[in-house]
């Protein structure tokens, strides 16, 4: 008797699978195999990658390419006009990725990242043959526009993961992004001016001579054409279904809807377990208030990643380092190898241990103090200043992308399948548009405060790394309720 119960609820949890759905295949994949997706893992790391090197790869080389354009009459004003050239980027990506979102979800992720792969090779590759500000203003606002790739791969590696493997998904899109943020200003201080850096490989009168900032972006494009080529072995996993008469069926997860119980009761038990998912987006606040703290994180790490480099770059006349383009790049380089460390083999462990929310307070709170340390490393010089500047640069990118991974765990948690690439381009647009503060912010924070190195409080950089601080504990506050809200129900 008790055989004949186990073989009839197997068959009432049975669940069926459609035949050409990649979906299916990708859910009937993790029912099958318990293990870790290493293969599908690797496939989101090298495309978030491509995607995210050239965010920031020209904030080293900005600061020169501005004073190349002519554009500033003084040179405390060159922040300003920088700050609008890092801002274009995200201006354009807040602008259209809720319709990256809303296509991944329809047509699905795949053509979405060959897509934005593909922009990235064309787009980057003009912005490093930029003669004029407005050319390059243009080219980085149609980078942003086109490259519609974070939103879908976020729900794209919550999607090829079991749920007890979710946090390490997240992780290595957090990971691949945060290095691509530091790799990309590294290979951009490395490789920008090479005809004054290398001059015998390359003459004044070649091609790198003539557009000393197109080697760096060159190369990051050649990585993305290499990417977009991967992308055609990238599994689709939007659930794609078609009726009986042809036409294909809203995509939605395998389980939802599919498990043999007449009637359709399966269907209301689901709904009924996970209102999240049935409900407008905009009304899930678990969702939404997880998309604003996360926004205000990022304004904070992308107005700091310019003016770490703005400041690293000045005089030390105006409170900066006087550091060259090479240096940034050694800086961030080894910034890069600490955050792949940590991400891979302590981010997991440490979000197990603590969860996602405290592990973001925690970073949070470190950050602080550690701002208000950068001003007073412009008095060192030598080997005691390249030993606290790398160790603090590792340490702030480690404690951001610990962050916005545990709010990236909450936002794909907070919606089904079929919402996931809508909710993440709302995530998108969101992040982007203050992310396209940030650089803007932060430019123009930065030339304002070159202007008070007199002043008897906060002068100088003091009052840059200050406004950052507070920022950061606005961030920390939210992240607390009743703001903050976890999703009651596990929408994967």
């Amino acid at each position: 008797m008790a055989e004949i119960r186990e073989v009839l609820l197997n068959d009432k949890n049975r669940v069926d699978y459609y035949e050409n759905c990649p979906g299916c295949k990708i859910d009937q994949m993790k029912e099958d195999t318990h293990g870790i997706p290493f293969k599908h893992l690797f496939f989101v790391f090298v495309v978030v990658l491509a995607a995210a090197l050239p965010i920031s790869s020209l904030f080293p080389f900005l600061y020169f390419m501005i004073k190349d354009f002519h554009v500033a009459q003084r040179e405390e004003d060159i922040g300003y006009y920088a700050g609008y050239v890092g801002s274009a980027f995200m201006f354009g990506r807040a602008l259209t990725s809720v319709l990256w979102g809303m296509i991944a979800d329809r047509y699905g992720r795949k053509p979405v990242i060959f897509f934005g792969t593909i922009s990235v090779v064309i787009l980057n590759t003009l912005f490093g043959l930029s003669t004029n500000f407005w050319m390059a203003v243009s080219t980085r606002f149609l980078l942003g526009s086109l490259c519609g790739i974070l939103g879908p791969m976020r729900a794209y590696a919550s999607e090829i993961c079991r749920k007890e493997y979710q946090a390490l998904g997240m992780s290595i899109i957090s990971t691949s992004w945060g290095i691509g943020l530091v790799l990309g200003p590294a290979v951009g201080g490395f490789l920008a001016q090479p005809a004054e850096k290398f001059p015998q490989i390359f003459s004044e009168e070649s091609l790198f001579g003539r557009f000393p900032y197109f080697l760096p972006c060159l190369l990051i494009s050649i990585f993305a054409l290499g990417v977009s080529i991967l992308c055609f072995w990238l599994p689709e996993t939007l659930h794609m279904h078609t009726k009986d008469n042809g036409e294909l069926e809203d995509s939605y997860d395998a389980g939802e809807g599919m498990i043999n119980e007449p009637d359709g009761k399966q269907n209301m038990k689901k709904s009924e377990k996970n209102p999240a998912s049935q409900q407008s987006l905009l009304k899930n606040w678990p969702l939404m208030s997880s998309i604003i703290v996360y926004c205000v994180f990022q304004l904070h790490d992308m107005a700091y990643t310019e003016i770490f480099s703005l400041w690293a770059v000045s005089p030390r006349k105006y409170g900066g380092l006087s550091y060259s383009t090479a240096d940034i790049g050694e800086v961030l380089a080894i910034t890069g190898f600490g955050l792949l460390v940590f991400q891979l083999f302590v981010y997991p462990l440490m979000a197990k241990i603590f969860g996602p929310i405290m592990v973001s307070r925690i970073g949070a709170v470190i950050t602080i103090p550690l701002l208000s340390s950068y001003p007073f490393m412009a008095m060192l010089s030598g080997l005691s200043l390249t030993i606290l500047i790398n160790c603090a640069s590792i340490m702030k990118n480690v404690l951001a992308v610990s962050i916005t991974t545990g709010l990236f765990l909450l936002q794909n948690r907070a919606v089904a399948q079929k919402q996931r690439g809508a909710a993440n381009g709302i995530s998108m647009s969101a992040m982007s548009l203050s992310k396209a503060i940030g650089p803007a912010g932060g430019g123009s924070l930065f030339s304002w405060a070159q202007k008070r190195q007199n002043v008897f409080f906060l002068q100088g950089s003091h009052m840059v790394f200050f406004i950052l601080n507070i920022i950061e504990v606005i961030g920390l506050l939210m992240t607390f309720k009743p703001f903050l809200v976890e999703p009651a129900n596990d929408s994967s």
